[in-house]
């Protein structure tokens, strides 16, 4: 029997990370350009970055598939004083997400930790249902 699913939490998690990671990418290279012009010896420096990029291009990619599978759609993003306020559409059903700055600069700090092979498992935090909330 076919039926339309409300938006899960799932759903929620995948929009936030399709929020946060282009904003990860640009933190990352504008880095890249700042190591590259103010270092002595850049290049490992630059390497390790772009390797991070690498990790959260796929992960961007990931997201991607995952909205098309589930008829995700985010059609648009205003940033506010506060943060940025997503509206998307989720098989059927329209919703936003307002995401506050300080939650979107503690979130990309601890996925670009993740991104430039840092160890994040002291962020993980246990979901009520027993289930890991890892990055």
């Amino acid at each position: 029997m076919s039926y339309l699913e409300a938006i899960t939490d799932d759903d929620r998690l995948y929009v936030k990370r399709y929020i946060l990671l282009p904003l990860i990418i640009a933190a990352f290279e504008r880095d890249c350009r700042y190591i590259q012009q103010n270092l002595k010896t850049p290049e490992p420096y630059i390497d390790t970055i772009k390797s991070a990029i690498n990790k959260a291009h796929d992960d961007f990619k990931e997201i991607k598939k995952y909205f098309w599978l589930k008829g995700l759609k985010v059609y648009e993003e205003i940033q506010t004083r506060n943060g940025i306020l997503a509206k998307f559409k989720c098989r059927g059903y329209q919703s936003d997400m307002e995401l506050h700055w300080e939650f979107i600069t503690a979130q990309a700090s601890i996925l670009m930790r993740k991104y430039l092979g840092l160890d994040i498992s002291h962020y993980e935090v246990n979901h009520p249902n027993g289930i890991t909330m890892g990055y």
